[in-house]
């Protein structure tokens, strides 16, 4: 091979190298801030998933409804990610869904299971657009 061959092989390289760089950081996504959601947990009297008690009774009834809401295919991943915390027969359902209606139907499988007035929903609506849940 001769000097010229080499030169233009140099040259390409730093042309892709120059050009992988400069889309590098339109790729990178950004992380997700959940600050005010984190802050909402740490709040005196805030239920958390660490709060649950190993009990059978409380388990059986997370597990339920754990269960009725993956078993629903129409709800988005977010739905069927709520958080589902059970202490003492007492349900909180917290969490991001895209729509009133998964946020009504998460609750109505709950109280299915639970019980009428043994359900506390503080799901929040967040469209796939949204930068961040409504309140």
């Amino acid at each position: 091979m001769n000097q010229g061959h080499y030169i233009r092989i140099i040259r390409a390289l730093l042309v892709s190298t120059t050009c992988s760089l400069a889309v590098a950081p339109a790729l990178a996504q950004t992380a997700p801030d959940n600050t005010k959601v984190n802050t909402r947990d740490r709040a005196n009297g805030a239920v958390t998933a660490d709060q649950q008690k190993e009990n059978p009774a409380d388990r059986d009834v997370a597990k339920r409804i754990r269960q009725s809401v993956v078993k629903d295919k129409s709800l988005s991943t977010y739905a069927h990610n709520v958080k589902i915390v059970v202490q003492g027969g007492q349900v909180t359902l917290k969490g991001p869904v895209r729509t009133e209606e998964e946020k009504r139907s998460v609750e109505a499988k709950a109280t299915e299971v639970a019980g009428a007035g043994h359900v506390t929903n503080e799901i929040a609506v967040m469209p796939s657009t949204a930068k961040g849940p409504k309140t």
